[in-house]
């Protein structure tokens, strides 16, 4: 990429680049599209950094935006380095912006260090060994429940959440949710359980997973139905009723699809959150 405008001012040394912002503030924000030296410091801008855009994945304009958002900020101003600040933020927002590509979530999170720490959004099928037969968010104990088989050993623990993922993913198939839908929220839904560790977690971060939302292209009352559904209603009052467990509980617990059939609030949630096709993207 080659700058093909000519500039007025040298702006490639960090008191140009003062000497230029310092301008453009004076002048309003009608400068930054009126000042034609405006137009080839992007094009210089883009070019710089296109290589720090580059090895996070990302476009060289992307990295421009970002400078520019930062030369717009009072602080670059004041700076002893202009560009030095620039190149820093610049390089903090790409690492944002790979980080959350990853993870499946907005950059504003990804710079959160409480989410930072996660690592990349992976499939449950993508793993070598399946995540249930490990991860103890899929192994369910319920001391205070008489109808609860308890599975001696491992292998049983992997096979009966296995089989609670699959039924799941029967039980709303069969009162009309899409199939391919179904089993990839399922799975994604199953993931984020798994990294949590509990459902009450699990479910707050979901519900504000609008990223995921728009990625399983479902609407806000399907996907809140769905989460719901699947990992039981959180309010207290509902604790220990068929409504506070959810499906995956449920079934975890020992009871079968016949029985869950049977609950007619349960299909009747099922059925009324089935998603228009097309109505993630409203």
């Amino acid at each position: 990429m080659t700058t093909h405008r000519a500039a007025r001012t040298d702006f490639t040394t960090g008191e140009g680049l003062r000497t230029l912002l310092t301008r453009i503030h004076n002048a309003g924000q009608e400068a930054w599209r009126t000042d034609r030296d405006v137009a080839a410091l992007m094009d210089y801008t883009a070019t710089k950094y296109a290589p720090l855009a580059r090895k996070h994945g990302l476009d060289a304009w992307e990295a421009a935006s970002a400078a520019f958002d930062v030369m717009r900020t009072p602080s670059v101003l004041r700076a002893n380095d202009p560009w030095g600040v620039i190149t820093r933020a610049v390089q903090i927002t790409c690492i944002a912006e790979a980080r959350a590509n990853g993870m499946l979530c907005s950059t504003h999170q990804a710079r959160r260090p409480h989410y930072s720490v996660f690592h990349d959004a992976e499939r449950l099928s993508d793993r070598e060994n399946p995540l249930t037969d490990y991860h103890p968010a899929f192994h369910h104990h319920d001391p205070d429940d008489r109808h609860t088989e308890h599975v001696s050993d491992v292998d049983g623990e992997s096979v009966l959440a296995v089989s609670a993922v699959e039924d799941t993913i029967s039980l709303f198939t069969a009162l009309g949710w899409p199939a391919s839908t179904v089993k990839a929220s399922v799975e994604y839904i199953c993931e984020r359980l798994a990294r949590a560790g509990n459902r009450a977690t699990a479910f707050e971060a979901l519900r504000r997973d609008k990223h995921a939302r728009a990625l399983l292209d479902l609407p806000a009352p399907s996907w809140h139905g769905l989460l719901r559904t699947m990992l039981g209603n959180p309010e207290p009052v509902y604790v220990g009723t068929s409504l506070g467990r959810g499906v995956l509980l449920r079934l975890l617990i020992g009871e079968p699809v016949p029985v869950l059939l049977r609950d007619d609030e349960l299909v009747l949630t099922i059925t009324a959150s089935i998603p228009v096709r097309g109505g993630g993207r409203g």
